[in-house]
């Protein structure tokens, strides 16, 4: 079988939760279907390598045009130009993302679906990534599509809702964790080293994401406020990790006029061993987005034995489940209780630790890339 998957989303300029998707997926059906033709299609223009590079790690014939990606996207989007099955013969054509293709026949085309966050919260995004979403031609894509991918029920549910899509053309297939992360034995000797190299002598909240709105890292901020007016987390500082996203300008102006400024540490981007450390070493674990797909920090962290306080909307419930203290994103003093109640009950900390560890145990790499070479077969 020769199988088409477009991995342009991993020479994006921002590492986000869609590239690593798409790195970790690719890499587990080459594990699991080394028998099978891969193609990659990877056209860009310039230099830019991107997050996730996969040409050494993966066997496969690499396709790049060298036709910048906005020009490949206006010309499918108004022309239907070039037919990617015209340019590419394979028995089947995935877009682990909805960068647009256009097709002489659509029916071999797989499309993952990771939120509708894009249609249902359009405010949390600039007007030119709204328009980029607009570009994409998202309807058409689903519409025409052979198969859907939806990353969980919650998405699988919500695209059916709002797009009329029958049930049975669209698969739900949960992602995995990556196993790079994984809890550290209390005598690993990098749990000293790391913290004393980067400074961090102080018990801390962790949250992983890029900053953008939809992330609600202004949420985390306010909770903090509240935490810290108590004696008792005088220590506690917060430890935000991740890229500029778009409009991310309100969280640093919230972080600033915070009183407890100096303890709020933008940490940016983050290596995959840095995370790995900050992870082990969290005291909690915070996430309350507003809207998620799937919610990978949620899982890594709680792999890495951290109790995790997260948002109760979207998939969260379902990915989670009693794993974790789920709130509401738009009541920070919620999450500011919830927060309290896992540094000062030793077993409510206890008890999400272990749920935590079996849960992220549910999701897994090989197992997702076994279902997605099923769904393959049933067009090919």
């Amino acid at each position: 079988m020769k199988i088409f998957i477009d991995v342009r989303s991993l020479y994006a300029s921002i590492v986000s939760g869609v590239p690593e998707y798409t790195r970790l997926m690719t890499k587990s059906l080459a594990a699991e279907a080394p028998g099978e033709e891969f193609l990659f299609f990877a056209n860009r223009s310039g230099k830019n390598r991107g997050g996730y590079p996969l040409e050494n790690t993966v066997k496969g014939t690499w396709l790049n045009y060298g036709i910048p990606n906005k020009v490949w996207g206006i010309a499918n989007r108004f022309f239907n130009f070039p037919k990617i099955d015209r340019l590419v013969a394979a028995d089947v054509y995935w877009s682990p993302h909805m960068d647009i293709l256009s097709f002489e026949n659509p029916g071999k085309h797989i499309l993952t679906i990771h939120d509708l966050s894009f249609v249902l919260y359009p405010e949390f995004f600039t007007w030119t990534k709204n328009f980029w979403h607009w570009r994409q031609n998202y309807e058409k894509q689903i519409r025409e599509a052979g198969r859907i991918v939806a990353v969980s029920e919650f998405t699988r549910q919500s695209i059916i809702d709002r797009f009329h899509v029958k049930p049975e053309k669209i698969v739900r297939i949960y992602p995995g964790v990556n196993n790079s992360y994984r809890q550290l034995e209390s005598g690993d000797e990098r749990l000293r080293e790391f913290p004393r190299a980067k400074n961090i002598d102080f018990p801390f909240l962790l949250q992983v994401g890029t900053l953008e709105p939809r992330k609600n890292a202004i949420g985390t901020i306010r909770a903090f406020n509240l935490l810290k007016q108590k004696e008792q987390f005088k220590n506690v500082k917060l430890i935000l990790v991740g890229a500029r996203g778009w409009l991310y300008e309100k969280i640093f102006a919230e972080a600033e006029h915070s009183p407890f400024r100096d303890d709020i540490l933008i940490w940016g981007r983050a290596t995959e061993e840095d995370l790995l450390m900050l992870y082990n070493l969290a005291s909690v674990f915070v996430y309350p987005s507003f809207f998620e797909g799937f919610a990978f920090p949620c899982l890594e962290a709680q792999i890495c034995g951290t109790p995790v306080v997260a948002s109760d909307r979207g998939p969260m419930p379902e990915v989670l489940g009693e794993s974790a203290i789920l709130v509401n994103p738009w009541k920070s003093y919620q999450l500011a209780l919830a927060i309290e109640d896992v540094l000062l009950e030793n077993k409510t900390k206890e008890r999400l630790i272990a749920a935590g560890r079996e849960n992220a145990k549910r999701f897994d790499w090989k197992q997702s890339a076994g279902a997605l070479l099923d769904t393959f077969k049933t067009i090919a």
